[in-house]
């Protein structure tokens, strides 16, 4: 049977389906590493030997501008704190991505828990995603974005009965996570097809926090449960047709994957009906000027002939999935938010916000970096500042020690590359409201997601 890069499977009840200035900041993907921006551009946050991947961004009259719209007409239309997205710069990054990978039978799973609003979903099935699921809302969503139950996989931790019942209604391939998971699996749906979790016993992420292998880890099947597993596999006439490790989160090393890559494919070799193997994700994007951009076109080349091989030996063309999430919709997002007080305690400059990590979270549970930009005053004298939220800890900070031009109360500043693991992440802590998104597309701006209300913050409750 000739396959296409989109074709699906022939056979298996779970088989896969199928005005502008010299600053301008263009999401533009070709050749690696990818690299734009001006050395000496205030956008850019790059220096003379690193430039950084952005969303388009431009200046006019000294303000941010995010393809065509001034930072400034977002906030006075939709309200601040506020999440914007570029829809071209996610469509780009997929191909990008999607091309890296010269493998004729490749299904690229968007892990949308890096972002799970509806309207990116819909706008990465448009360009023929298909999703990576952790649980079952996530299934749901994706449902409702209109994937087919045969383009979403998923893989859970420490999954419930109920969640296995739910996905088998739906027809929804599940990746077994655990021994136990397997076993009450089996017992419930004998005779179908499933896919196996390995843990690879390497790690890697962008911090302790996000790294998935190795044996701390408490994810997938160890490799001394393998011949447990077997005989579960057996008993329950249970056909593995996938095989699946994921090494961790915002890897920008190839080496710990390609490691990973030939454990896999070991253990890949014992199981005789595979139909695709799935390397997982985790691929990083820089967020820091220090930071060099993951080479993707060379691991992409790598991996690919090296699964090539393998088919080879194994005597079967198979698929190989992918799962990015970062790497797609990370540089496609900006937060913005106003400036609501500037005070100074000794040798500290404080630049308080109306957002905080109930927005953005990832500064404090990840010690993450993100340039962060004065939209209404780009070019300007630059001083130090350590720039805050409104939540009551003291761990409530965007960035410590930033070189930012001067900030003035009400100006509005842009934290950059928020489009992955930022709103999805957010809570109401201190009841307070999470803020609405927008997505622009084609020049127009459009609300994705309404602005909470205090009201929201009672949906739910019950009198006692």
């Amino acid at each position: 049977m000739a396959f296409t890069e989109r074709d699906g499977y022939s056979g298996g009840r779970y088989d896969l389906g199928a005005q502008k200035t010299d600053t301008e900041l263009l999401c533009h993907f070709q050749g690696n590493p990818v690299r734009y921006g001006h050395a000496d551009d205030p956008l850019s946050g790059a220096t003379a030997d690193h430039e950084i991947t952005v969303t388009k961004r431009t200046m006019h009259s000294n303000q941010l501008h995010i393809n065509g719209i001034a930072a400034q007409a977002l906030v006075a239309e939709f309200g601040s704190p506020l999440y914007v997205y570029d829809a071209e710069c996610i469509r780009q990054r997929f191909h990008q991505f999607h091309s890296a990978f010269p493998y004729l039978n490749l299904d690229v799973h968007y892990a949308c828990k890096a972002n799970s609003n509806l309207a990116i979903l819909r706008l990465l099935r448009e360009e023929g995603a298909c999703i990576d699921a952790v649980s079952t809302g996530e299934v749901f969503m994706a449902l409702e974005a209109g994937y087919p139950a045969h383009a979403i996989l998923f893989t859970g931790n420490n999954v419930t009965d109920e969640e296995m019942h739910f996905l088998l209604e739906h027809r929804i391939l599940i990746n077994i996570d655990s021994v136990s998971q397997l076993k009450r699996y089996g017992q419930m749906a004998p005779d179908t097809d499933v896919a196996l979790r390995i843990n690879p016993n390497v790690g890697a992420g962008h911090h302790d926090h996000c790294i998935t292998g190795g044996p701390d880890s408490k994810f997938g099947i160890s490799h001394e449960s393998l011949d447990e597993v077997h005989n579960i596999l057996t008993q329950y006439q249970l056909r593995v047709t996938g095989v699946h490790a994921h090494v961790g989160s915002g890897f920008l090393d190839v080496a710990p994957f390609l490691e990973a890559t030939e454990t896999l494919l070991t253990v890949a070799g014992d199981f005789k009906a595979l139909q695709f193997v799935d390397f997982g994700g985790g691929f990083g994007i820089p967020y820091a000027p220090a930071e060099v951009p993951l080479d993707i076109n060379t691991l992409g080349q790598r991996l690919t002939d090296r699964f090539t091989e393998f088919c080879k030996a194994y005597g079967k063309r198979l698929r190989l999935k992918l799962e990015p999430g970062r790497y797609i919709v990370g540089e496609s997002g900006v937060l913005l938010m106003r400036c609501n007080a500037v005070k100074s305690n000794g040798d500290r400059i404080f630049v308080g916000t109306d957002s905080g990590f109930h927005h953005l979270i990832r500064h404090p549970l990840y010690n993450a970096h993100h340039e962060i930009v004065n939209a209404d005053n780009i070019q300007d004298q630059v001083f130090v500042y350590d720039v805050c939220g409104n939540i009551c800890e003291n761990a409530d900070f965007f960035a410590r020690n930033r070189s930012i031009s001067y900030i003035r109360e009400g100006d509005v500043l842009a934290v950059k590359d928020v489009g992955a693991y930022g709103f999805c992440m957010s809570s109401n802590y201190n009841a307070r409201p999470r803020p609405a998104e927008v997505l622009i597309d084609y020049g127009r701006a459009r609300l994705i997601r309404v602005r909470e209300t205090v009201e929201d913050l009672l949906r739910g409750q019950r009198e006692f």
